[in-house]
């Protein structure tokens, strides 16, 4: 009787280390970003920031986002705004020991871990802007590992560049080119007549 006992406790552990994704979050998880381990987020303040490449962002320009702070190996990363719990953009070739997670029926709304292999600050993900005039975030769940893990670790909010460089520059150089080429031409047009 005790080593039947016994048996099924152990069965239980592996059935419960099954249990934890260890090949990523499931699609489930992508609104409330809460990993499905059985535990609850630590509590204190996550020892990790989400820094991206820019404040600002255009549509279709790619931005790059590293989670810095300890190794890590989960992770469940979307970019959001405000509230809303839908996963804005898509995200470009996952680095190593990550992989696309369809969120909000975005086949490629959501980064997350495909394995317990660690990553850590030369992680980089690479996600392209959708047309949106709304601020977004990153927000990203963490896992340190299975029972060690923080949710809603957020980044510095970025707003929309609202028409690109490209044009700010064209648009620049006529002001300052424009006043510039009238002062040269208006002396020539005056000796001409």
């Amino acid at each position: 009787m005790m080593k039947t006992v016994f048996f099924g406790v152990v069965v239980l552990q592996f059935l419960g280390c099954v249990h934890s994704y260890g090949t990523g979050a499931p699609t489930s998880a992508c609104g409330d970003m809460i990993p499905r381990h059985g535990v609850q987020p630590q509590p204190n303040p996550a020892p990790y920031t989400i820094q991206a490449s820019s404040t600002k962002f255009q549509a279709g320009i790619p931005i790059t986002v590293v989670i810095k702070g300890p190794d890590y190996k989960g992770v469940l990363l979307e970019a959001r705004s405000g509230s809303d719990t839908t996963a804005l953009g898509s995200w470009q070739m996952p680095p190593a020991n990550t992989k696309f997670l369809e969120c909000s029926g975005n086949k490629q709304g959501a980064i997350t871990h495909s394995n317990a292999n660690v990553k850590n600050n030369s992680t980089v993900y690479t996600w392209v802007p959708p047309a949106t005039t709304k601020n977004i975030m990153f927000m990203a769940t963490v896992v340190q590992q299975r029972n060690v893990f923080w949710v809603n670790v957020m980044s510095s909010s970025l707003t929309p560049s609202g028409g690109g460089t490209a044009l700010d520059v064209n648009s620049g150089a006529e002001r300052i080119i424009t006043p510039a080429l009238i002062m040269l031409i208006f002396p020539l047009a005056v000796l001409t007549v």
